[in-house]
């Protein structure tokens, strides 16, 4: 993997103590971004901009009952904020660090935790075919690597009682799931089951389907929890395994996170796809693009967007 870059100098790098720790653990942080002050007004702002999905590139949510992951997909495409979060040198910086210079943001998701709510079950993810069974990304058989970095930022108070994310560190290397099984949708699965203890789940299906060894358990004894304040975000290898705390409800106020996902523009992303099928719901990809954070994009094998739909140019790094 490349690590050279070239064009502006690159502040917020990763030094090569915590290059060599983000390849030993999967994951780096937290860092700030914003002020916890500062993203709590940005989000008073912001919460309500979003409900305005007049600009949203995902017009016909086909079949989607209630509310979905899917239906928060990409909102980058159409809000002005997140279209210049996604491209902050804080974060661009550190990814390109570990992607190279040329790296593409392919998707965002909001992932909401309301007082209450399970966690989020113990995970991995390569080539996100896990729900559609269709690859989503498509590394070039040559590289070593697999999945995304995941940029997970805290718009809100992510505690241990307020479903804080778990990591077990070094996980990333080896893959216990096998995405080409699919996993089957069922929203009364939601906020129902108790594994080990733990009230887990995963938004409507049971990642223990994909699993390679049925009798296989991750080492929770490895664990570790990532407490954030609003404002900090962590970036992480998708092949982590990786979950969340549940929202013990001590708390009245929502735990939301924004994942914003990268890749080398090498990548593949929705190849052969011209919709995505998840949540019991399906988008169209017409006026879908990925967006060049940093670099060039030199592949052309990907629809890339220059600007938001309300006519805002990202604000791309050289």
């Amino acid at each position: 993997m490349m690590h050279s870059m070239s064009g502006r100098k690159k502040r917020f790098s990763l030094s090569p103590s915590e290059l060599e720790q983000f390849h030993a653990n999967g994951c780096a942080g937290p860092f700030t971004l914003y002020e916890p002050e500062e993203m709590k007004e940005i989000w008073r702002r912001e919460r309500v901009r979003m409900l305005d999905r007049s600009h949203a590139v995902y017009q016909d949510l086909e079949a989607v009952s209630g509310v979905t992951n899917i239906s928060n997909y990409d909102r980058h495409l159409d809000n002005p904020f997140l279209a210049e979060h996604i491209c902050q040198p804080g974060i661009v910086d550190r990814v390109s660090s570990v992607l190279g210079p040329n790296v593409l943001c392919w998707r965002t998701e909001f992932f909401p935790k309301y007082p209450g709510d399970e966690g989020t079950d113990w995970h991995q993810a390569d080539t996100f075919a896990n729900a559609s069974g269709t690859p989503q990304i498509v590394w070039p058989e040559a590289e070593e690597f697999g999945g995304t970095i995941t940029v997970w930022t805290a718009f809100t108070e992510a505690g241990l009682d307020t479903a804080a994310l778990q990591f077990i560190p070094g996980t990333h290397r080896s893959m216990h799931y096998d995405e080409t099984k699919r996993m089957h949708y069922d929203p009364d699965k939601i906020n129902a089951a108790d594994k080990g203890g733990v009230r887990r789940g995963f938004f409507g299906y049971d990642y223990r389907e994909l699993q390679i060894d049925p009798h296989w358990k991750p080492d929770e004894s490895k664990a570790i929890s990532m407490v954030m304040r609003p404002g900090q975000f962590v970036m992480f290898w998708s092949t982590l395994m990786h979950a969340s705390h549940p929202h013990e409800g001590k708390s009245k106020d929502m735990r939301l996170g924004f994942a914003s996902r990268y890749v080398p523009t090498s990548v593949r992303v929705y190849p052969d796809s011209d919709y995505v099928e998840e949540y019991g719901g399906r988008i169209s990809l017409k006026d879908y693009g990925a967006v060049v954070v940093c670099g060039q994009d030199d592949y052309k094998y990907n629809r890339i967007s220059t600007q938001t739909t309300t006519g805002k140019p990202f604000n791309t790094a050289a």
